[in-house]
């Protein structure tokens, strides 16, 4: 079944006030927000790679305002355990059962601050839940709910006292982003105190009504000719001289659903090689790995996904049949 004209104007306008509420919040990062905004309706997770003060702890709350969700905010430590994560099984001797206590990532919007710097064990609690979006202990499992967003950060500056995100777990994140500085404008604008504090921010949407928009974008057509594209790309990620290892099948079904959040945000019912062009570098450049010589001659994954959408020609546009 394909989404509808009505439906895709719909989502289009719903997506704007989402947008539009948040950068209340986050002044001068649109184009951020509305990637968050993209990997949340797509079902997929966002690594920000920033210098500590740019705003990120402010846009996780006005995302989860902006959606009638709930947010709780992780401080990874090096002595941070996985418990502390998932949540733990404590014996209750009132009742003599065993019961289970949530832990912080039983939320819409779940901040993991500097990620990196837990261990790799603690770190690997998130793997199931980002994929799965549940959790098990002791043998059970207990869903956390949907919507359901990662946004974890890193400081790219210092990695004094870090572990690398591994490579299966950086492939679990549908996008990495950076907010950056905002410009001097936005600067000025926040210095002179026209951000709106989150907790002021109106619900947009539900969180059901959010589920129900995640549902319609996997609903829009997708033709083979942009399916081919995609794969082209992907391939072409794996052939390049300075990568070690190349985007996976994982990067290939993200980028997919990603387009079609992206051509319903833009009130279409049907996704162009724009909207593949325009997610290519967030969706797949942290899924590269890069031989050692290129890193050290200064090559970066964005630099190769740039090169290979120069190299590989898009299809001819044209309309759904």
């Amino acid at each position: 079944m394909t989404i509808t004209e009505e439906q895709a104007t719909w989502f289009a306008q719903t997506f704007g006030q989402l947008a539009d509420n948040i950068e209340r919040a986050v002044l001068g990062k649109r184009h951020v927000v509305e990637l968050v905004l993209t990997a949340m309706l797509s079902e997929g997770h966002v690594l920000l790679e920033d210098v500590p003060g740019t705003g990120k702890t402010s846009l996780a709350r006005a995302v989860a305002q902006s959606v009638q969700g709930t947010t709780s905010r992780i401080q990874f430590t090096p002595d941070l355990l996985p418990g502390d994560i998932t949540g733990v099984t404590v014996y209750d001797q009132q009742t003599g059962r065993f019961e289970f206590h949530e832990g912080p990532v039983f939320a819409t919007i779940v901040l993991a601050d500097e990620i990196n710097r837990a261990s790799p064990k603690t770190q690997s609690a998130l793997l199931e839940v980002m994929e799965e979006h549940r959790v098990t202990i002791d043998g059970v499992s207990h869903d956390v709910g949907r919507p359901f967003l990662v946004l974890a950060t890193q400081n790219p500056v210092e990695q004094a006292g870090t572990y690398r995100l591994p490579e299966a777990q950086l492939d679990r994140f549908l996008m990495r982003a950076s907010l950056g500085y905002p410009d001097h404008a936005a600067t000025v604008r926040i210095l002179d105190g026209a951000a709106v504090a989150t907790e002021e921010l109106s619900p947009v949407v539900t969180t059901s009504a959010l589920v129900g928009m995640a549902e319609l974008a996997g609903e829009v057509y997708v033709d083979a000719l942009v399916l081919d594209y995609i794969a082209r790309i992907v391939d072409a990620t794996r052939s390049a001289d300075e990568v070690r290892l190349g985007v996976s099948i994982r990067g290939a079904l993200a980028l997919t659903r990603a387009t079609r959040t992206s051509a319903a945000a833009a009130g279409r019912t049907y996704a162009t090689p724009d909207d593949v062009k325009r997610l290519a570098v967030p969706v797949l450049a942290h899924r590269l790995i890069l031989h050692p010589e290129a890193e050290f001659d200064g090559v970066s994954a964005d630099a190769v996904i740039g090169q290979v959408l120069l190299d590989v020609a898009p299809p001819t546009r044209r309309d759904p049949a």
